[in-house]
Parts: C-alpha cells; structure tokens; sequence
C-alpha cells in the first residue's frame, strides 16, 4: 500500500496521526498510510523522531523510501503496534528545521550559480546546517568564492518566498532549465513532479523539505572550495546555527 507524503505538501507538519498498514517484527519496521517523515533523497538526510502508540513512544531511527512506500526503523525493544492501530508521528523537529534551512541555502547556492554564470550542478550532499556542492567551473579562486558569499547572502536578506507546486510531468518539463544537475535523476515513471520555486531566483525539481522564506535560512558562510577535477569544483556552505 502506497504511503500518503504529508511532507510534500507541507514541510512544517511536525505532528500527525497515521494508521499503521504493515509491520515487519524481525526487522522492526513498520508502515504507515501516511507520514511526515522524510526518508532521505537527493541529497538529505531522512528524519528521526517516534511513534507514539497507546502509552508506548517508539523511537523512529530511520526512514527510507521502497518504491511508492515509507519504512519506519523503530529502536527499542518495545512491543509494535498491531496493523490498524493508529498512532501518532512527532518529527525531531531541531533535526529537521535545520535541514529544511540547509536544503533551501544549497537551492540558493544552486540559483546563484547558474543565474549569474550558467554552471550545472555535478554533485551535492548535506548535513544539519552544512552542505556541499559540485558544479562544472574550470577555475575557483579566493576572490570569485568572495563574490558567490555576498551574492547568495543577498539572497537570503532579499527574503524571497519559496513555494511548492505538484505538477504533471510534461507541464512541469515545460519549465526551461527544470533541472540543474547534469544527470537527469528523475524517473521516467513519475507522472506528477514536485516543483520547488525561490521566486525569483531558482525553480527546480525537488522532492525535499523546504522553509517558506529565504530569510529563515540565516546568514551563510562559504567555508572552503576545492576542485574535483578539470571542470569540477566543489563549494562548501555553512549555516549559522541562530537565525
């Protein structure tokens, strides 16, 4: 049974009911017919948090996508919940405001990028308030890294609204420049596409979470760059930890 994403609608949802539709003992994992956990991609993290069921309060460890389904790790040796039991999910909601904050500054980074100088992107990963990536640059230097730093903490003073959008495949490939990574990682079998727009500054295809504005990203720091190869350089960025 396909699970109902609540994230892609709405990063902010932190608490939610769900009834559990498959449970795995061995294992330990357990299937809801929704959820607000994000189960990693593109780069992010997956959430943690629990499950709270009658009076226990199951610590989710991880979360990952199996096709159309989320898997929820629980810690513990505590009993699960039996199939048709509802249960309440709570996101660690430090855990993922941080990433919804360093997802949204590495789309600015991205923005800035291909705006001002046309680059693609080759490569990128995060973590809680930092994050790198790769573009297709032939040349860095101490001087241009300056000029990218002021330019993406613009951005973020700009307080630019960021909005969501599920669209059909071919209206959302319409869009020119969709995608910004060199390899298209989408599957051919998706029908709808989840749209991620900084307006006025990056649209892109993106199933992750996002703040709603850039101003909650917070003052941004390139920490160092390195290049990967002839026309790879990688760009690190660090997030203040108070906005």
């Amino acid at each position: 049974m396909s699970t109902q994403l609540l994230y892609h609608t709405d990063s902010y949802q932190n608490r939610f009911n769900a009834r559990v539709t498959a449970i795995d003992s061995t294992n330990r994992q357990i299937e809801l017919d929704q959820t607000a956990f994000y189960p990693g991609g593109g780069g992010q993290p997956y959430d943690t948090g629990f499950l709270v069921s009658e009076d226990r309060r199951l610590s989710v460890t991880r979360t990952q996508k199996l096709g159309d389904r989320i898997v929820h790790w629980i810690g513990g040796k505590d009993l699960l919940p039996e199939i048709g039991s509802s249960v309440e999910g709570i996101i660690d909601w430090e855990h993922r405001y941080a990433l919804m904050r360093t997802h949204t500054a590495m789309h600015i980074l991205c923005g800035v990028v291909f705006r001002d100088y046309g680059a693609q992107v080759t490569g990128g990963d995060m973590e809680p308030l930092n994050g790198r990536m790769d573009f297709e640059f032939e040349n860095l230097s101490k001087e241009f890294i300056q000029i990218i730093e002021q330019s993406i903490n613009a951005e973020v003073e700009a307080a630019r609204p960021v909005r969501v959008s599920i669209l059909p495949r071919a209206e959302a490939f319409e869009i020119p420049d969709l995608i910004r990574t060199k390899i298209n990682l989408l599957p051919e079998g998706i029908e709808f596409v989840r749209v991620v727009d900084i307006q006025g500054l990056d649209l892109q295809a993106d199933g992750g979470t996002h703040v709603r504005n850039t101003s909650e990203v917070g003052k941004l720091r390139i920490a160092d760059y390195k290049s990967k190869g002839k026309i790879n350089k990688r760009i690190y960025v660090e997030l203040s930890s108070s906005l």
